[in-house]
């Protein structure tokens, strides 16, 4: 290699390493752990992507109304997480009652996990059950 050609590599090299640094101190290098697959995530605001996040808790309600021969009925969805899988796995925080609880004025908190794989058309409840969070 020759002085000019030596110099020009070094020259971008260093350009290079400073471009990347620049690029990791703004913050576009950094993975956030929950990206990866398998990690649980919140998502911050359960009402954000309301429509469709509601609809599939009302589906968890639904199936395990189905499942279990009961009559819930959907309150509100008080908080949800993700897990991406083969598809994604949806972890719901919800309220919902009965006829008995809806006549005395209660609701009950359940915890319900929905797998969704939309590419398919598929989407099937996992888990319902009574929360361990009574008073979320």
């Amino acid at each position: 290699m020759n002085r000019r050609t030596s110099s020009y590599v070094a020259s971008s090299l260093i350009i290079t390493a400073l471009l990347l640094f620049a690029f990791c101190e703004l913050g576009f290098c950094r993975v956030e752990k929950s990206l990866f697959m398998g990690a649980i995530r919140d998502l911050p605001d359960p009402t954000r992507n309301g429509v469709e996040l509601e609809s599939l808790a009302r589906f968890a309600v639904e199936e395990h109304n189905k499942k279990e021969n009961s009559l819930l009925k959907f309150g509100r969805l008080v908080k949800t997480r993700e897990q991406v899988v083969a598809g994604k796995m949806y972890y719901f925080t919800l309220e919902a009652n009965d006829a008995a609880a809806a006549a005395a004025g209660k609701t009950k908190v359940y915890e319900a996990k929905v797998w969704v794989k939309p590419w398919m058309n598929f989407k099937q409840l996992e888990e319902f059950k009574v929360s361990d969070e009574q008073n979320a």
